[in-house]
This record gives C-alpha cells, structure tokens and sequence, in this order.
C-alpha cells in the first residue's frame, strides 16, 4: 500500500511544496514539487502568457549583456595600463589593485542575487545597480577628463586624487555586481523553468553575448585608450551604460516579473543547520513532528539524483519546528558549495590575464609591419574562437556528454593548469631574451591568452548554467552569484599569494613579484606556482563532481 502525503509547506515559503510517499518497505521517497512561480506585469497584476515574457522578452536581456559587459571589461583589462601610466602606481600594486577591484566586483554579487530572491524583483535590482554602477563610471569619467585630478608625471597620487578613484572605482564594482546576478535572473524569468533545453539555450546565448560585449571592448575600445585618449574611453562607456538603461526599460510592457520569495533564504539555512546542531546527539529512531523518523530514508529526485547526502541536516527536523522543504532547499544549496569552491584556484589563473600578462605585453615587441598591437588585444583570436563555438555548443549540448555543465567546467580547470605551463615557459623565454637585449615577440604570448580564453568561457558557461538549474527556486539568482563569487574569490587568492611568494622569496633573496623592473621579477616562477596548486585543485574538482 501506498501513502501520498502532500504539500508539506512552510508558513514563510507557502508556494514551495513537497510531496513525500511512503512504500511498504517503510523507506520514504522525497520528491520536490515546486509549484508555478508567480508572475505579474509592470503593473502588478498577473501577466499574461501571451503579452508578457518569451523569447522577445530573453533576448532583449542579451542585447543588455553585450553593452554591460564592453563597459565593464573596457575598463578592466585597461586598469593596469591606466594604473602605471596615469595614475603612477607600481606594476604589483597596479596588478593588485586590478584583481581586488575584480574581485571585489564579483564577491558583492551574492548581494545582488540576495536582493534579486528576497527584496526586489530582478527588474528593480537592474535599475538600482545600475545607476550605482553609472555613478562610479562618472567619476572616473571626471577624473580623467582633468589633469588636476591625476598626479604630475612621476608623483604618487594625493590622498584627495587616490579618494576620488577608489570611490569611482567601487562604485563601479558595486554597481557591476548586481547587474551580473540580475540581468541573466531577469532574461531566464521571461521564459518557461519547466523547459530545461530553453533555460540551457537562453545561458548559452547570454554567454555569447558576454564574449561578444569582450570582443568589442578587446578592439574598439583598446584602439580608443590606446589613440585617443582615457577620457575618451570613459565617455563612450558612460554613453553606452546609459544607453544600456535605456533599452532595458523599453522592454518594460512585455516583461514579466518574478515575485520576491517570502522571507530570507540565508536565514532559513542558517535556522536548519542551528537546528540539526541543536539535535546532534538526538537518537536516530527518534519520531519526529511529520511522523518521519530521522533514518532509515531513501531520497530520489524526478531526474534520478539522490538526495542520500548531508543526511544530519535530517535530525533538524525533529521538533515540528523546521519544514522538510527548508531542510531540502538546505541540503540542495550545500550540496553545491563543493564544486563552487573547486572552482576557485582556477579563476585565480584566469586573473593574469588582467594582470600580469598586461605587464608582460608592455616589454615585448608588438609591432606588425607598420601596425603597433595592443596586449590587450591579445585574447581576439580565442574570442572570434569563442564566439563560433557557443553556437556549436548549444546546438550539439543536450547530444553530448562533454558539453555537459560540470564536463565543460573540469576541462576548463584542466586548461588553466595547462596555461600556466605555457606561460611559465614563455615568461623563462622573454626573461631570457631580455637579458641578451633582445625583445621577444609579443606573439610569444598568444598561446597563454588563447588557452585562458577556451577556459575561461567553458567555465563562466559551465558555472552559471550548473549553479542555475541545480539551485531550489527559491534561490536561484543567489545561486547563480556563485559562478560570480568563485572568480571574485580567485582574483583576491590571486593578491594574497603575490603577498606570500613576495614574502617567502624575499626571505631567501629577491622577491619574485617585487620592485618595477618585470626583467628583474621571477614571474615565471609564480606562474608554475599557480600550475603546481591547480593540477592539485583539479584532481580535488574530480572527486567532488564524481561524487555529485
């Protein structure tokens, strides 16, 4: 005989359900019901399938992404060039200065997906971050309009001048943030959750429009600090966010909004794992408020997956104080923390592309006939590489087991170690050559730039459409964050170990990242550092994706 029990809801999350039915074995199968999220018009009345949302709706969400993402990286991949040459910070302070304003950028896009699931529709947060992120894109605009506000050649900074760019700055990270969190929540809203392939489309394309908003930055807007003028780079920026804003809101009469989720995800969390503490010690056989005993439990899901994990979190239901749901939106969100932290020492690779690599450019010959490349523009090729590949990717996607999320995301941290390798021996081979007074090509280091790119789209990819389908719906703009967090916190390990190697190196000699001279630095051996902990990393990512 058969018992379906159904609807076991929270008071604070009344639209998430859970059925659970018992077979004569006495094991209960968990299956998640997740009932139609609830959707209203810019009016607050209920949208109408047939006038809001939709692919019209989605792709106008992309066309956002494209002109997000040119300002962000215009300026990012730039930063260190504009760091030592107008502002007169030192190569490792300017590379530091890049990674904490990346990583800060990312890191506060938990805030934005927090925000995005609790307090505003994905439509509000858009606005609000925008405008915080067109405020700090303004001050640097000024800054760089006029010379009183930057230092005389060869002069630090005033503490007034270095105030007026750190605010520009985090405010611009601040801003980014939640745009990277609401802007794909807001595209995926408009279309249908039951349609697995759709979502997974809609991701692909969003990432192809985050390369395509690279591709412009890595040429056109590279040529305009390059020939123009900084201040001409921050007013076309600050011209295409505002322009951004407006075609966004144009779209607001056929979007739908997805309302905020009642109460605080992070809180209930928290509340399961205080409880489950609470009850450490409870007896396994110990009833508890839904008639459930804590074990023996057999967990499935409707795709097949188990819920057999983390199963103390079980004894938090003990009590009638905590909601199964609550306990399962717990164990799915913990669940995802293990490849979210997998990712990390990857994105800490990635970060030299911004970084270093820029510096490394600058010393080598970049000359093409009577045509001077910027090292900036190195990572054109892997992007038109990119560009032609997600298409292929989507297509080919749900046919193929290697495009799956966490395949694409490992032979991404696989790429990363391998890149490392590369550029470990090409910086050995500059190092070399400048030493004898002669200037490498810059091509030396299209190889590096080419493998960080493969990685980093199969990863950025992987990531957000791995942490979106997997997240429970009551978290997914705040899981989504996750694959903004993981690069966050690979820009700041990235600071913390040039800190580390300086301070061991210089124990024992010459710091390998210290002084202005790259000639005289061991980059090199700081790359093959980097490999050496992601080969380490990379086989730690292979036994947490097994185990998923």
């Amino acid at each position: 005989m058969e018992l379906v029990l159904n609807c076991l809801q929270s008071k604070s999350n009344p639209k998430h359900a859970l059925e659970i039915s018992t077979e004569r074995d006495g094991n209960v199968l968990y299956q998640q019901k997740e009932s139609d999220d609830q959707f209203v018009d810019w009016r607050g009345r209920e949208a109408n399938p047939k006038k809001h949302g939709g692919i019209r709706a989605a792709a106008l969400t992309c066309v956002v992404g494209v002109l997000i993402n040119m300002v962000f990286l215009s300026n990012a991949i730039n930063f260190v060039s504009y760091f030592r040459l107008s502002m007169h910070y030192s190569p490792a302070t300017s590379a530091n200065m890049v990674t904490n304003f990346m990583g800060t950028s990312f890191l506060l896009s938990i805030v934005g997906g927090f925000i995005c699931d609790s307090l505003f529709t994905s439509f509000t947060t858009f606005i609000i971050f925008c405008a915080i992120n067109l405020v700090g894109v303004i001050l640097l605009a000024i800054q760089a309009q006029f010379t009183h506000l930057r230092p005389a050649v060869d002069v630090k900074p005033t503490l007034f001048q270095a105030t007026i760019l750190y605010i520009g700055l985090y405010a611009f990270a601040a801003g980014i943030a939640g745009l990277n969190v609401a802007l794909p929540a807001h595209g995926a809203d408009q279309l249908d959750h039951n349609d697995a392939r759709l979502i997974s489309a809609f991701l692909n394309w969003f990432n192809f429009a985050i390369c395509l908003g690279g591709l412009i930055s890595s040429t056109v807007m590279v040529w305009v600090e390059d020939h123009i003028g900084w201040n001409w780079s921050f007013l076309i920026t600050v011209t295409a966010l505002s322009f951004s804003l407006v075609i966004f809101v144009t779209g607001t009469p056929f979007y739908r909004h997805k309302r905020p989720t009642a109460g605080n995800s992070l809180t209930r969390i928290i509340t399961v794992l205080a409880c489950a503490a609470r009850n450490w010690k409870a007896s396994s056989n110990e009833r508890m408020g839904n008639q459930y005993a804590v074990s023996p439990i057999n967990r499935s899901r409707a795709d097949g997956q188990s819920y057999d994990k983390l199963k103390f979190l079980d004894k938090a239901l003990i009590g009638n104080t905590i909601s199964v749901a609550h306990v399962e939106e717990t164990r799915t969100f913990l669940g995802l923390l293990p490849i979210f932290a997998s990712t990390i020492m990857m994105n800490c690779c990635l970060a030299q592309v911004e970084t270093f690599s820029v510096v490394q450019g600058s010393k080598m010959n970049r000359k093409l006939h009577n045509f001077e490349i910027p090292t900036q523009s190195l990572n054109v090729p892997p992007l038109f590489i990119m560009l032609a590949s997600i298409p292929l990717c989507e297509r080919f996607q749900h046919k193929s087991r290697m495009l799956q999320p966490l395949w694409r995301i490992g032979l991404g941290i696989a790429l990363a170690s391998g890149s490392m390798a590369v550029a470990a021996l090409v910086e050995a081979k500059r190092r070399e050559a400048a030493h004898n007074d002669v200037t490498l090509s810059v091509f030396w280091l299209g190889w590096q730039f080419f493998l960080l790119g493969v990685c980093d789209v199969l990863t950025l990819g992987g990531m957000l459409e791995f942490f979106y389908s997997e997240a429970p719906s009551t978290m997914r703009s705040m899981c989504a964050a996750l694959s903004w967090c993981s690069i966050s916190l690979g820009y700041f390990l990235s600071s913390v170990l040039v800190s580390i190697a300086n301070s061991v190196s210089g124990k024992f000699g010459t710091q390998w990242l210290g002084g202005d001279d790259l000639n005289h630095m061991r980059l090199d051996l700081f790359y093959t550092l980097l490999g050496i902990l992601n080969t380490v990393n990379f086989l730690n990512y292979i036994y947490w994706a097994k185990r998923y």
